[in-house]
């Protein structure tokens, strides 16, 4: 097997599937796998398993009973097929999440028609991230036609959930060793960040609540309780004053996108004070006895978890050292360390010269904002090798008038199709 010639071909077929390729993107689109609930998941996971399975794909139906958000009114379905090749050898495995978040509001067009327009594809999840997935199915079903005597294994999945962090879908396959070696050697998952970008990973994450309480009095003698929502005030001043042009000063060395994703920041996500107003909407005279806040922290390689808790709680209780009275609960929510995988590593690699023989330029290394399903990946199945690379523009990602570009689509899948070459074969720098 000679890899550049073997490539070309890949490259003809995949072009030559253009049409394939639009269809199989807007029938996944049309199915609307909408999270939270989580409808229609067994539905879309049952056509990907049909269409795979007419490639000649083994196909599993994995429902994640008791898994977060599984229930039989919503059940969390995943489907994972595998192909093995003529010999032994290494795994390649795509990955993508068949879930995508409400239309919302601003659209002008349907959300769940497909619509194609000037090159594009129009639709909740065209490029977050069902142009990716569809993609991924094209790139491998070209392989097969061109190299049936491969070695080792191909693996598509469709998980659920990872909109509301992956825990019925990536993480709970992990659990049960679906990524881990040595089932799996090699993990890309199609998430929209730009054709000629290998993303490498993510910033750290921590969600925590703070509730400050105070003491209930009336309203017309707030002198006699303590309002919490003041007490929340005097943090939000520290957080204002101290924190943020503290945050403002930490640049990563981990190539984020966009720019200011390069810095740590800090989300105040929603605060909730005093009582609710009644049903006739006027307001209790009550002094308010709670506050509430729920903060979404993004930390950098360079920070630990450790210690951008630490810096909340130094504020709480400079708080206190000045207002004897002020009193604070703080409850951790949810985490998740950084996670980069080495530029050098041969999954990279293989992306990198793909990108540079299908789009004729150098591939950028970048690293996501925001997480996603790499973390259980890396986490839960110890699988180091795992990037995100497909179609699609970040930015475009849960806004309204979503799409992905066609001609984006057919390059990024010739781009996953040269780099499984490269990791089945285990070709060097010159393949």
């Amino acid at each position: 097997m000679t890899a550049r010639p073997l490539k070309q071909r890949l490259f003809s077929r995949i072009e030559d599937a253009r049409d394939d390729l639009v269809a199989l993107t807007r029938d996944l689109i049309r199915i609307p796998t909408v999270n939270p609930p989580g409808d229609a998941y067994a539905a879309c996971g049952a056509f990907i398993g049909r269409r795979l399975a007419d490639s000649g794909f083994t196909v599993e139906y994995l429902r994640a009973e008791g898994g977060f958000g599984d229930s039989d009114r919503y059940p969390r379905t995943n489907v994972i097929a595998r192909i093995e090749g003529s010999t032994p050898g290494v795994c390649v495995h795509f990955n993508s999440h068949i879930d995508v978040v409400a239309p919302g509001a601003g659209w002008s067009v349907d959300p769940f028609a497909a619509e194609v327009r000037d090159g594009r594809i129009y639709g909740r999840g065209a490029c977050d991230m069902k142009g990716g997935l569809a993609a991924s199915i094209v790139a491998a079903e070209a392989l097969l036609a061109a190299w049936p005597e491969f070695p080792g294994a191909i693996e598509i999945s469709g998980t659920v959930d990872e909109e509301t962090g992956g825990y019925a879908g990536v993480a709970w396959l992990a659990e049960r060793g679906y990524f881990s070696k040595p089932r799996v050697d090699y993990v890309i998952i199609p998430e929209p960040l730009n054709k000629d970008c290998v993303c490498l990973g993510h910033r750290g994450v921590w969600w925590a609540e703070i509730e400050v309480r105070g003491r209930i009095a009336h309203g017309s003698m707030p002198f006699l309780g303590t309002s919490a929502i003041r007490g929340m005030g005097a943090f939000l001043d520290r957080l204002e004053r101290d924190l943020y042009p503290a945050l403002n000063q930490r640049r990563t060395a981990m190539p984020v996108i966009p720019e200011g994703a390069r810095f740590s920041t800090l989300n105040l996500n929603s605060i909730h004070g005093g009582l609710e107003e009644g049903s006739d909407g006027f307001p209790s005279a009550l002094v308010a006895d709670s506050c509430r806040l729920v903060l979404d922290r993004r930390y950098l390689i360079e920070e630990s978890e450790g210690e951008v808790r630490r810096e909340i709680v130094d504020l709480l209780e400079a708080v206190r050292a000045e207002q004897p009275e002020f009193r604070y609960e703080l409850r951790d929510l949810w985490s998740v360390p950084p996670a980069m995988t080495d530029a050098d590593s041969d999954l990279v690699r293989a992306l990198d010269r793909g990108i540079e023989q299908v789009l004729g330029r150098r591939a950028r290394h970048v690293a996501s904002p925001g997480t996603y399903d790499q973390k259980h990946v890396q986490r839960v199945g110890h699988l180091k090798d795992c990037v995100a690379y497909g179609p699609g523009i970040l930015d475009l990602a849960h806004q309204p008038d979503e799409y992905v570009g066609i001609d984006d689509m057919v390059q990024s899948a010739q781009v996953m199709a040269a780099a499984t070459v490269d990791l089945l074969a285990g070709a060097g720098d010159a393949a």
